[in-house]
């Protein structure tokens, strides 16, 4: 389901990568690296993508990684990727960080609910669901509970508060399973 680019490299050692993750802005770094990235700077604060320069608030690790676990050294970058999630993945985000995070979860999310050999939680998946299925009757439908002429853009702002809500429900996932809860 998430796995690293084939034929492509960490940015940070140029190598094939090893336990490589994912940052929520879907760059992939090797574990091991990006967690020595996280340490040269400041550990108080969430390190920034050495890409794109955003902070990187949720690394998510590949399946064949969390496979691996047994291996000694699999196991510690694993634990550090835990530590940094729980540090920093759990945090509040601002809307400019949550709309950037947007197709990062997104994607993710409509991989693993296609996937049959993953299954999301029944709540998580009903509440997905439903707010997809109201947001879609809304704005179908030609009633409007703010009229046009307050707000030009009604429909899309409820298309972007779904999107956000549904991005807001994954991220819980992601961050529950990757933080070592």
């Amino acid at each position: 389901m998430n796995r690293a680019p084939e034929n492509d490299l960490c940015s940070i050692c140029h190598s094939h990568f090893t336990a490589p993750c994912q940052a929520n802005c879907s760059h992939w770094f090797c574990g091991n690296c990006i967690m020595l990235v996280w340490r040269h700077g400041s550990t108080l604060l969430p390190c920034k993508c050495p890409l794109c320069r955003r902070p990187i608030s949720l690394l998510v690790p590949t399946e064949d990684t969390i496979r691996n676990r047994n291996d000694s050294t699999v196991s510690e970058v694993l634990v550090n990727l835990e530590t940094y999630n729980r540090l920093f993945g759990g945090g509040s985000t601002s809307l400019i960080q949550r709309m950037q995070d947007l197709p990062f979860l997104l994607r993710r999310l409509l991989r693993e609910m296609m996937d049959p050999q993953r299954t999301l939680p029944l709540v998580i998946r009903a509440r997905v669901y439903i707010a997809m299925i109201l947001s879609a009757v809304y704005i179908v439908s030609p009633i409007d509970i703010i009229p046009e002429v307050v707000l030009l853009l009604e429909k899309q702002l409820i298309a972007l508060i779904c999107f956000l809500h549904v991005a807001a429900l994954y991220r819980s996932v992601l961050y529950f399973r990757h933080a070592g809860s």
